[in-house]
């Protein structure tokens, strides 16, 4: 193992970026971008005021406690959907108009409250001119100007160099210049040598950075066991490393995990590929299931539309929640809970709480009494939950906070349930394969008994979704749920 000869890298290493990403705004652009849409938000209280010759300094102190709410309302939306994160700039356009439509309507239904409630004279700002104009400032300037100063910023996506040899320099030089990829490292052929490493070195010092050797590649399952990746380059010839590549292509088969190959076997000059666009780095690249962009686009609208109308109809319902919980049990009111989401990255998951306080404190103490196989935690009648967290979790209300986590990005309305990361350390090499798409509310488990079946169907359940995955099947899946749920059938 190369663990020894790792020297540390000056590019941002994956735990990095995720601490990043927890803030409301990480980087120039986004705390620009929201600097923008603030001040966007200021301009249509105060300019209709001012415009009308009304702004009288009696009416600047009501003017400033409306700002407040609205802006305040904008923060926390904005905060919950992420929208300032460095990784959302890469949204599709579709997704970009979604999401800042959800938080103008925050912002719309807190003025319309204003409007109940404020007293009679009091200078608010009209919705229908709050609406137009803050949505299309807001839309405009995300897509024409803050999208495209974000593309010069660093990257978000990991990716993995297999190789330090001739290819894998010219590979990660090559997508460093691009812009598209972070490299978090490179494993090492059998075969390459120190000078292979010296000259590697040599190219990432002429951009200031160091490489990291992350070990050999015969240890490739336990790395991607560590580090979440978003694709592999495989940066070898047949030739000289065909055991060990073919070796790599079953591990990321196994795991889910797109990679690429070289698609040249030879040096080209002049001669120009048929199809640039298939091979526009140099490479092929492959995934683990059929591409199926224009179903996947659909599937992201609808788990937008679909949790952003879940959450503004049952609002009711989530405030009685809230009060039920504060009044009958110490402690807050949601429960958040590391999770491991797509390609292995981890991100909070958000419940309601349905246990004690010292729950987790307490879960080793009733491991012997664990009903379900495999390295998940399962209790009919856990001594944990408390008595308004067993009728919620019953009917899967506890779960309602995670459409938070769809508009996010983190989950699906249709998916295989996320797992903890201490469940993700016991897996078998195929069932980590589940971490090959984005996780969910429902899936062919929660419609098939739940905890009533085992941990080993559980596993083979996700497998079928994902290999014979359709939006056919996803909305399926979904009506199913609805009957599930409202019975509480299965649950525990």
């Amino acid at each position: 193992m190369l663990g020894g000869s790792t020297v540390s890298n000056s590019e941002d290493t994956p735990s990095a970026s995720r601490a990043r990403e927890s803030r409301l705004a990480a980087g120039f652009t986004s705390r620009l971008n929201l600097a923008v849409d603030l001040a966007v938000l200021v301009a249509v209280v105060f300019v209709p005021a001012w415009w009308r010759g009304a702004l009288l300094p009696t009416e600047v102190r009501p003017l400033l406690w409306v700002t407040a709410a609205l802006t305040s309302t904008w923060i926390v939306t904005s905060a919950s959907l992420r929208h300032y994160a460095s990784f959302a700039y890469k949204r599709a356009l579709m997704d970009e108009t979604a999401m800042i439509t959800i938080m103008v309507f925050a912002v719309v239904t807190m003025l319309a409250l204003l409007h109940l409630l404020a007293p009679v004279g009091t200078p608010l700002p009209r919705i229908p001119h709050l609406l137009i104009f803050v949505w299309v400032l807001t839309l405009l300037l995300r897509i024409g100007v803050f999208r495209q100063v974000a593309s010069r910023e660093p990257p978000v996506d990991d990716v993995l160099v297999v190789g330090i040899n001739p290819i894998a320099r010219l590979t990660a030089q090559d997508l460093r210049r691009r812009g598209r990829d972070r490299v978090v490292g490179h494993l090492r052929f059998s075969g390459e040598n120190d000078k292979d490493l010296e000259l590697l070195g040599r190219t990432y010092a002429v951009e200031g950075l160091t490489p990291r050797i992350l070990g050999d590649a015969s240890e490739i399952e336990e790395i991607l066991r560590r580090i979440p990746v978003e694709e592999i380059y495989l940066a070898g010839t047949a030739r000289k490393n065909d055991d060990e590549m073919q070796h790599i292509i079953r591990v990321c088969e196994q795991f889910g995990i797109p990679f690429a190959l070289p698609a040249y076997s030879f040096r080209l000059e002049r001669a120009q590929p048929t199809d640039r666009k298939a091979v526009s780095d140099g490479y092929l690249h492959y995934h683990h299931t059929a591409s199926k962009p224009q179903q996947m686009a659909l599937k992201r609208l609808f788990d937008l539309v679909a949790s952003g109308l879940a959450l503004w109809l049952l609002l009711p319902l989530l405030l009685v929640v809230i009060a039920l919980i504060k009044l009958t049990s110490r402690g807050g009111v949601f429960f958040r809970q590391e999770r491991v989401g797509l390609n292995g990255h981890t991100f909070n998951m958000l419940k309601f709480r349905s246990m004690v306080v010292n729950a987790e404190a307490l879960k080793a103490q009733l491991a012997r009494s664990n009903e379900q196989s495999g390295p998940v935690f399962k209790m009919r009648n856990d001594p944990r939950v408390t008595a308004v967290g067993r009728f919620i979790r019953k009917y899967s209300i506890d779960e309602l906070p995670q459409l938070i986590n769809v508009l996010r990005g983190d989950m699906s309305v249709v998916g295989p349930r996320p797992p903890v990361p201490a469940e993700v350390a016991k897996y078998e090499a195929w069932q980590r394969r589940r971490l090959a798409v984005r996780p969910g509310l429902t899936c062919i488990w929660q419609v098939s008994g739940r905890n009533q079946i085992s941990f080993d169907e559980w596993m083979y359940l996700d497998m079928q979704y994902i290999d014979h995955w359709s939006l056919a099947q996803d909305l399926s899946l979904v009506f199913r749920t609805v009957p599930v749920v409202i019975t509480g059938r299965g649950a525990s």
